[in-house]
Parts: C-alpha cells; sequence; structure tokens
C-alpha cells in the first residue's frame, strides 16, 4: 500500500472544501500505486553495524516471515551464538545455521562449538557445514596468485551494499546446494559484519550453479556503514 502520510498531512492543514478534493486525488494516486504494483516497505538501518544489533535483526526478520508466510530462515554463524539465538526466535520454522567450513581459519577446525550445535539442534534447527560459494578455490588462487577470478569480483560488489550482504546470497545458495530449503519458494536470509548479525534480506535462492537466477526480493534490515 502506498503510503499515506502525504494524505495525513495534507488533509489537516487546508480547508475543508479543499480537504475533500486532494483527498480524492491522493486516494487516486493510492488506487493508481496498487494496480501498477508499487509496495512501500520501511528497511532499517544500523549506523554501527556489527554483532550488537543481533536481537533486532532476528526480530526484524521473524515479523516480515510471519508477514510473508515465508518458513525457510538461513542464519551464518561461525561459533554458534547468533544461531542459539535464531534457533529460539525461529522456533517451528525450518531454520538451517550454516557454519564457516572446516578449516576456515585453521586446518581441519571447525569453529562452532559442540555445545552450541546441539543446542541449535535442539531447538529444532539444522546446522550445515560445506564449501563456500563464493570462496575456497578462488581463495586459495588469489592468495597464492595474487589476482582476482570472476567469483571474486562478485563477491566484492554485493560487499558494496555490506557485508552482510555478501553472505546472505552466499548462504542462501549453499544451504539450497544442500537440499535444506527451496529454490521455488522465496526464504529470509540472514548475516553480519564480523560477529553476530546486522542484515536480513528476502530472497528466491538459486543453487550456486544457477546463481544468476537468485532474486533478492527486499532488504528488511542492513548497516549504513562499514567497520
Amino acid at each position: 500500500m502506498f503510503s499515506l502520510s502525504l494524505i495525513i498531512y495534507l488533509t489537516t492543514r487546508v480547508k475543508y472544501d479543499w480537504r475533500k478534493k486532494i483527498l480524492g486525488k491522493c486516494l487516486d494516486i493510492v488506487n493508481w500505486c496498487d494496480s501498477m504494483g508499487i509496495v512501500e516497505k520501511n528497511i532499517v538501518y544500523f549506523t554501527i553495524p556489527g554483532e550488537d544489533n543481533t536481537e533486532a535483526v532476528l526480530a526484524l526478520a521473524r515479523k516480515r516471515a510471519e508477514e510473508l508466510g515465508i518458513k525457510d530462515i538461513v542464519v551464518a554463524s561461525t561459533r554458534g551464538e547468533t544461531g542459539v539465538k535464531a534457533s529460539k526466535v525461529f522456533k517451528g520454522f525450518n531454520l538451517v545455521v550454516v557454519t564457516h567450513h572446516t578449516g576456515f581459519k585453521e586446518p581441519g577446525k571447525q569453529e562452532m562449538t559442540e555445545e552450541n550445535r546441539r543446542s541449535i539442534e535442539a531447538n529444532g534447527g539444522k546446522v550445515f557445514t560445506g564449501t563456500h560459494v563464493f570462496m575456497n578455490v578462488e581463495r586459495a588462487i588469489r592468495s597464492k596468485f595474487n589476482t582476482a577470478y570472476p567469483i571474486e569480483i562478485m563477491a566484492q560488489t554485493l560487499r558494496l551494499f555490506c557485508e552482510g550482504m555478501k553472505v546472505a546470497v552466499e548462504i542462501a545458495a549453499m544451504a539450497a546446494d544442500a537440499g535444506l530449503i527451496s529454490v521455488d519458494k522465496d526464504i529470509i536470509s540472514i548475516a553480519g559484519t564480523g560477529k553476530g548479525a546486522d542484515t536480513a534480506i528476502v530472497i528466491r535462492p538459486a543453487n550456486s550453479t544457477r546463481i544468476f537466477d537468485a532474486v533478492i526480493r527486499e532488504i528488511i534490515a542492513k548497516p549504513r556503514n562499514r567497520m
């Protein structure tokens, strides 16, 4: 629905005869916008990125999921703290918590703790660990030869929005590749900058082999600045 703020503003500041005329015209605009498929919605912007926004992002994502009837939620979580919080907020949903791949930080080491993994699963969530869509082989090439290939460029482009945007798109594809979510309906994907969560989007996911079929439908929340 088109915003009614203009209508409210105008109709409280003019004489009664003009109010009816202005109201009629504004309602015509509202009806036209609805007929054209124009949708107005709020986006929450955080001044400072990072984990302090986690609870707010999860609450906003839950609210939007209920409004849109979305049942599939994908959340990035490294050590598991964000995953545990999400598993409490999204009980009854198909929650997929995506970790760093094993060996991300140190060879052979998985960063998510077993305690947090058990807590997520006890709350009905799934924990997925897999190869990062925007990383791994190309990261190895970049590190060894000091150059960038197309996937790295794609990842950096998504980071123009924020760090969490890149991760949110990436984990949606990872969860789809694992068969944990459907590519035939919208999901909500949640990620962050460093620790915690500060970004949430509504996305129609795609498998990594068809990554350009993915559609970012909405931005629910994101930081306005970078670390």
